[in-house]
């Protein structure tokens, strides 16, 4: 298999740390979807990432039905999202929640890359509410991983998005604000599979 995207976005991120919880062997191409644009959309005429070529050629996008594929793949006693019932509503609901903060720091991101004349402050303002709220529900989801159990969706895809709000939006994540968050993501990050995807 071949992972088409860079690292330091967190889509590409979780699909990149889920294959190395999962041992599934890949190739990671890193190729960016604009400064590498045309080669980038030999693999996805999208241009999104990340993208997921399989064995048999067949191209996948959009992290989630990678996720969901990786995780059929993996088969039902290793599959990284609980397959039914109450455990599986509340993981998704822990993803839905982190990959809300990662969209709206991505919003931020890219609107502050903007000319300093051109940047709409109340944009920036309504995304940094929006992405305050998003973590302050993941944090009451209060996920936590020792270093002896093989990491779950969940805190693979929190730990992803803890790291990269870190990264651009500092101002959003203070020291202290959001403990179980840090700590969740201080575990994570010491492990091989997360050191194996640097952003």
């Amino acid at each position: 298999m071949k992972l088409v995207g860079r690292y330091d976005s967190p889509y590409v991120r979780r699909v990149g740390v889920t294959l190395h919880v999962l041992c599934l062997p890949f190739e990671h191409l890193s190729l960016s979807p604009f400064s590498q644009a045309s080669e980038f959309r030999e693999y996805a005429a999208i241009g999104r990432m990340p993208v997921l070529v399989l064995d048999d050629g067949e191209t996948l996008i959009e992290s989630a039905a990678i996720l969901d594929y990786l995780d059929d793949r993996a088969g039902p006693t290793r599959a990284l999202i609980p397959a039914a019932g109450a455990e599986r509503r509340k993981c998704l609901q822990i993803l839905a929640r982190a990959t809300a903060a990662c969209d709206k720091a991505i919003a931020i991101n890219y609107e502050r890359r903007r000319p300093a004349e051109r940047i709409f402050g109340e944009w920036i303002e309504r995304c940094s509410s929006q992405l305050s709220a998003a973590l302050i529900e993941l944090e009451s989801f209060r996920l936590e991983l020792t270093s002896c159990r093989v990491p779950q969706q969940s805190e693979i895809t929190s730990a992803c998005t803890y790291a990269y709000v870190s990264r651009v939006a500092p101002d959003v994540v203070p020291v202290g604000r959001y403990p179980w968050l840090e700590r969740l993501s201080s575990v994570c990050e010491m492990r091989q599979q997360f050191l194996a995807c640097p952003q």
